[in-house]
């Protein structure tokens, strides 16, 4: 995402970080260029005019225009701009008193009953009993779809009775909820290809029954403007606490993100940045800013680590790795471990750097790496156990037998031999700095 603006903006700051000093003709000149980045990326002309308004007045302030680093201080004073149009503080649901409501509203294909599955897994993987009730009577399959959604995830689902309303569905829901002691109820009602009069009264009557606590839009952030129309249009007739942009992993330009905070005061909560059922992170506009800029997002990296890297395997084999007992086994679960975080592209967009490597590069390293890490896994899983072991016996007909075991060539098993090797190799020598250094500490 971003990968457009990500590149303009970059181009901007590397020519500011050039100057010596910057007078106001340079930051002039700078401002233009990032108002052009900003429209091309499709970011609302009104929240491109105010925006570039704010960090005008900062960055011809004195202490920039006064500082030994002026360009480093300009490019401060976008981020931290940027930051304040995302939102400034991270938002949240409000899930207390239980049972806490949520009230799911969308037009067709934004990903609302994904979503609303989406979020039944994130609770309950928290502890808590989550409750779905299926309220769009109109599209067909959306309760057989939804329905399914609360048997992958587990939870519970309410549906309709036939000719029931939608908002007897709902206050049935809110009923049962309580009833079972659930902490959350998600209520996915029906959408539209566009808003309609019915559509509205439909959403304000649920709204008016059941008074949820949290009535939350899932947006398309690939419609870019016509995403923030939709949530304008949203947040007036009914009243939004909250926003969802889904498939941002297929927008490369932003500008709804960039938009809808500043236009509708309704805060982004969450991003779904895929279709799987764990893809879907909690906003923060401060690392959304860093991505943008290009200064990664190393504590999102991090936060994925933890959650995906088991802790008890990784001091285990690191154990293995002194003792130089490290075998093909573990590097194969280090290769499973990695592909647990989620692709290499987005993973690379986090790091320090990562914003500056062009989409089409970035496609194809993702590209190659999952391909790389299914030859590796198919030549490993065809040695015997003795072999991942002990990987030296592997004679050169060894290596002829793997190769036609997994499919492959006698070259890919050499090439996968010589990076284990030189991943041993590294971490020795990574151990042996590390042990200097604590001597020199002493």
């Amino acid at each position: 995402m971003f990968d457009s603006l990500s590149a303009s903006l970059q181009k901007v700051f590397k020519n500011l970080r050039g100057y010596g000093r910057l007078s106001e003709k340079n930051i002039q000149e700078a401002l233009r260029e990032v108002r052009l980045a900003l429209l091309e990326a499709d970011v609302n002309f009104r929240v491109v005019k105010d925006f570039i308004a704010q960090v005008r007045e900062k960055a011809l302030g004195r202490a920039v225009l006064d500082s030994v680093t002026p360009g480093q201080q300009v490019i401060r004073v976008v981020h931290d701009e940027l930051v304040n149009l995302l939102g400034g503080e991270p938002a949240g649901f409000t899930l207390a008193p239980s049972p806490a409501v949520i009230l799911m509203l969308g037009l067709h294909g934004a990903g609302k009953t994904t979503t609303c599955g989406k979020l039944a897994l994130k609770w309950k993987q928290e502890g808590k009993r989550v409750l779905l009730a299926a309220c769009d009577i109109r599209r067909p399959a959306a309760v057989d779809q939804l329905r399914i959604l609360a048997e992958q995830t587990g939870v519970e689902i309410v549906t309709p009775q036939p000719g029931e309303s939608v908002p007897g569905i709902a206050k049935r829901a809110a009923a049962e909820a309580a009833r079972r002691k659930a902490d959350v109820l998600i209520l996915d009602t029906g959408g539209r290809f566009q808003i309609d009069d019915e559509l509205v009264e439909e959403v304000r009557e649920v709204h008016r029954e059941i008074r949820p606590a949290n009535t939350i839009l899932v947006l398309d952030a690939a419609t870019g403007q016509e995403a923030v129309n939709v949530a304008q249009a949203f947040h007036d007739r009914v009243g939004l606490t909250g926003l969802v942009l889904t498939k941002l992993d297929g927008d490369a330009r932003g500008g709804a993100v960039l938009s809808v905070r500043h236009v509708t005061g309704c805060p982004v909560i969450l991003a779904g940045t895929g279709e799987k059922m764990d893809r879907l992170e909690p906003f923060y506009p401060e690392r959304m800013a860093s991505r943008i800029l290009g200064m990664g997002d190393v504590l999102s990296l991090v936060e994925k680590a933890q959650q995906q890297v088991d802790a008890g395997e990784m001091k285990a084999m690191e154990e293995r790795l002194r003792k130089n007992t490290f075998s093909l086994d573990d590097f194969l679960s280090q290769i499973q471990q990695l592909k647990k975080m989620g692709p290499l592209g987005d993973l690379l967009e986090m790091m320090p750097g990562g914003g500056q490597i062009p989409a089409d590069v970035k496609q194809q390293m993702a590209a190659s790496s999952g391909d790389g890490l299914k030859v590796t896994e198919a030549i490993i899983r065809s040695m015997t156990p003795k072999e991942r072991e002990h990987p030296e016996i592997i004679s050169a007909s060894r290596r002829r037998r793997i190769a036609a075991g997994s499919g492959t060539r006698v070259q890919d098993v050499n090439e996968l031999l010589k990076r284990f090797e030189g991943a041993k190799k590294m971490a020795r020598t990574l151990k042996k700095s590390q042990k200097r250094l604590l001597r020199f500490g002493k």
